[in-house]
């Protein structure tokens, strides 16, 4: 027999039952008022407790109440807050079949989707999401049998709250970990959402696409094309994300596409810029700036991104000369229409020898300058040291006086060229690549790193094509 204090109790728990049941909407939400703010943090015998062991007749009133409702909004982010007071209890697993068992997941990934539901309700179902998520595999794997991962893709996309989107995060970086049957699909997911017009979205896809990376360890072959666009943002923050990715993504399959797509975008394609062409007639400056924009956006951050991937790896410093990227870096330093292009392109072409420790620049000579040694990681100037031809056929296709400027303004030389200097770097036929290979100086992909101990094999090369191109003359003037 119950004794007297346990009928009570259970007579407490019918009458405030039957409140919940007999109470119209103001009654219904003083009620989840009340209830969130006694019960925040309780552990799962604490709301039994609470509830004379009968908590799990008002978590499917809950429950009820939210599958007949949320198309309206009514109450919504009150009665998924109680739910997940629920959810989030210690000891809550009976809790949680309870509410999947009624396909509580598909009822929180519909409200992602539905135009009438507050970014604040939609906020609450991503938690919900989280809590579901960090309760085991079997329940991620759930979530994404629900075609969750592209429900919360496309939320991401659209959400206009920061705040949001961050949670959002937490939730794919969430379904990502410890999902081996479904982790593609997530990967997948985060490469569709780049294209976006979300910057926010972007940065978040992307910084989470560098975990996703090396959790998977294989690439999708979309995701160059992909990131590569991103580049095209006018968002510092999304740029510096796509740099750190392509840091990572180097040194995976998809080495030589991405390495190829970065030189390329430092040209801009005929394509590209033929179908912005009969704009110019009638469009103001203003405008035309506007629609190229994007193209020298991404010449600009190419330059950087080559700048960066050349200092840290002298062997992708190596691939990226036999695919001409000198001759790229000159045209993109001709581009009169973006002078950030042209700044970028110059410091990633540099070859000072004051700066960068060049063969007869008296620091680089003996390896100090300013009593620091040369700096290890500018991979790319280290690579024009290495190769001193690289020098040379910069030298002769800009002419000395225009050399002369390079060496002295590098940073600066945008500001002091004029539209024939501009030109003759546009239109420069530097091809270092075709030298390196008529000299058997192998692709880096086939050929070993070299170390700084190899300079005199390669300066031996570098006299060899000296040598031979002064021997012509002298037979030419013979003639």
């Amino acid at each position: 027999m119950t004794s007297i204090k346990e009928q009570a109790a259970i007579s407490r728990l019918l009458s405030f039952l039957q409140e919940w049941d007999n109470a119209g909407k103001v009654a219904r939400n003083h009620i989840l008022n009340n209830f969130i703010q006694t019960n925040q943090g309780k552990t799962s015998p604490e709301l039994e407790q609470e509830f004379s062991q009968g908590a799990s007749l008002f978590l499917v009133r809950l429950i009820t109440c939210l599958r007949i409702t949320y198309m309206t909004g009514s109450c919504l982010e009150k009665l998924l807050k109680s739910i997940g007071i629920f959810l989030s209890a210690v000891g809550s697993n009976r809790y949680l079949i309870e509410f999947l068992e009624v396909g509580g997941v598909l009822t929180l990934l519909e409200i992602l989707g539905l135009e009438k539901i507050k970014e604040e309700d939609k906020k609450e179902s991503i938690k919900l999401l989280q809590l579901i998520a960090n309760s085991g595999r079997k329940y991620k794997e759930l979530i994404c049998e629900s075609y969750g991962v592209r429900s919360i893709a496309e939320f991401l996309a659209i959400s206009k709250s920061e705040e949001t989107q961050e949670e959002v995060q937490v939730l794919l970086d969430s379904l990502v970990h410890g999902n081996p049957k479904y982790q593609n699909q997530v990967y997948k997911g985060l490469i569709a959402l780049l294209p976006c017009a979300s910057p926010k979205a972007q940065q978040l896809s992307l910084q989470t696409l560098k975990t996703a990376q090396s959790i998977i360890g294989t690439t999708h072959p979309s995701i160059v094309d992909c990131v590569l666009k991103v580049l095209g943002t006018m968002h510092l923050e999304v740029q510096y994300e796509a740099i750190e990715l392509i840091k990572d993504l180097v040194n995976y399959d998809v080495r030589q596409s991405l390495l190829r797509g970065l030189v390329a975008l430092l040209i801009p394609s005929v394509k590209e810029m033929s179908k912005l062409q009969p704009k110019i007639l009638t469009d103001s400056p203003i405008l035309q700036l506007t629609t190229h924009l994007p193209v020298f956006l991404q010449q600009a951050a190419a330059a950087k991104t080559i700048g960066v991937l050349a200092r840290r790896d002298l062997s992708t410093a190596e691939e990226m000369l036999h695919m001409r990227v000198v001759h790229s870096l000159m045209a993109a330093m001709g581009n009169t229409d973006h002078s950030n292009s042209q700044r970028l392109a110059s410091l990633t072409l540099e070859v000072s020898p004051r700066r960068w420790g060049l063969r007869g620049g008296g620091a680089g000579a003996s390896g100090h300058g300013h009593g620091h040694a040369a700096p290890p990681t500018r991979r790319l100037q280290f690579f024009v040291q290495t190769f001193p031809v690289v020098e040379e056929h910069v030298r002769k296709s800009m002419g000395e006086e225009l050399y002369q400027l390079f060496l002295i303004h590098g940073e600066d030389l945008y500001m002091k060229i004029d539209s024939i200097q501009a030109d003759i770097l546009t239109a420069n036929e530097v091809n270092v690549a075709k030298v390196l290979e008529l000299y058997g100086v192998a692709n880096s992909s086939s050929s070993v790193v070299l170390d700084p101990g190899d300079l005199n094999q390669m300066t031996y090369i570098t006299h060899f094509v000296e040598a031979k191109a002064q021997k012509d003359e002298e037979a030419e003037s013979k003639e």
